[in-house]
């Protein structure tokens, strides 16, 4: 079973284990979920892989870039204007999601200066 389990370097376990803190069955260092009358230990804030599957579904999401380092690997992407790594929703997605809508607003403005500048100068010679 462990085989299957996506390992994490130490700079992503450092990520990870500041997300432990979001879970919602973190209480003081110990889980709830695994709780049986005594205290026990949340596996994931000390294991090098994912193993707690609550983790995996519901908190890793808010890191987006770690949730795409672990779980998506063959099908992740890098930005191409900030470099992050990002799971696209197409084949074609090309940037992540925060640089995505400032990427499409920059291509309108552009788009639309050229079209008033078109309409605008009307006595401007075509070019042959």
């Amino acid at each position: 079973m462990s085989d299957k389990l996506p390992r994490m370097d130490y700079r992503q376990h450092r990520r990870a284990r500041r997300l432990v803190h979001e879970c919602c069955n973190y209480d003081e260092g110990n889980c709830l979920l695994l709780d049986d009358g005594e205290p026990c230990v949340c596996a994931q804030s000390i294991s090098l892989s994912l193993m707690c599957r609550w983790f995996r579904v519901a908190v890793l999401p808010l890191d987006g870039e770690l949730a795409a380092a672990l779980l998506y690997r063959g099908s992740r992407k890098r930005c191409a204007v900030c470099g992050a790594a990002f799971v696209p929703k197409s084949n074609r997605g090309k940037y992540c999601p925060d640089c995505a809508a400032r990427v499409r607003r920059r291509k309108e403005a552009e788009r639309q200066r050229k079209r008033y500048h078109l309409s605008t100068h009307l006595g401007a010679v075509k070019p042959l």
